[in-house]
């Protein structure tokens, strides 16, 4: 039995369509490490098509000017929208000056949650 499962892994990993990639941040607006003007929708791109309800993101304001011991503050209101590769978020109102960061999670075809993070700053 074992010795058949050897033989059939290399079959199974050949089949057109198996996934074996994961979903991959490309490109997001605002980019990582950037400092940008009060934006109102945030755009993540994928390097593989997304399943909608499961992929999203958390926001998290990390600090503000003039505030040494702001707390951080999560970020409600916003929706997603989630059209082949890409990832739309729009938000309720413009972002105010301050750090934040972005946590996503993306699944693909082969339904494995990927995630990722990274900051920017709106100035």
């Amino acid at each position: 039995m074992r010795r058949l499962a050897l033989l059939a892994a290399p079959l199974l990993l050949a089949l057109p369509g198996t996934a074996i990639a994961h979903p991959k941040l490309v490109s997001a607006t605002p980019a990582a490490n950037t400092a940008v003007a009060k934006p109102t929708t945030l755009t993540l791109t994928f390097s593989e098509n997304l399943v909608g309800p499961l992929s999203g993101i958390e926001l998290v304001m990390t600090g503000m000017p003039g505030m040494a011991d702001h707390a951080p503050m999560p970020i409600k209101g916003f929706k997603s929208e989630t059209k082949g590769k890409v990832l739309t978020v729009k938000l309720p109102r413009a972002l105010p000056a301050g750090t934040y960061n972005l946590k996503w999670h993306a699944v693909a075809g082969d339904q494995h949650r990927i995630e990722g993070q990274y900051t920017f700053t709106v100035r």
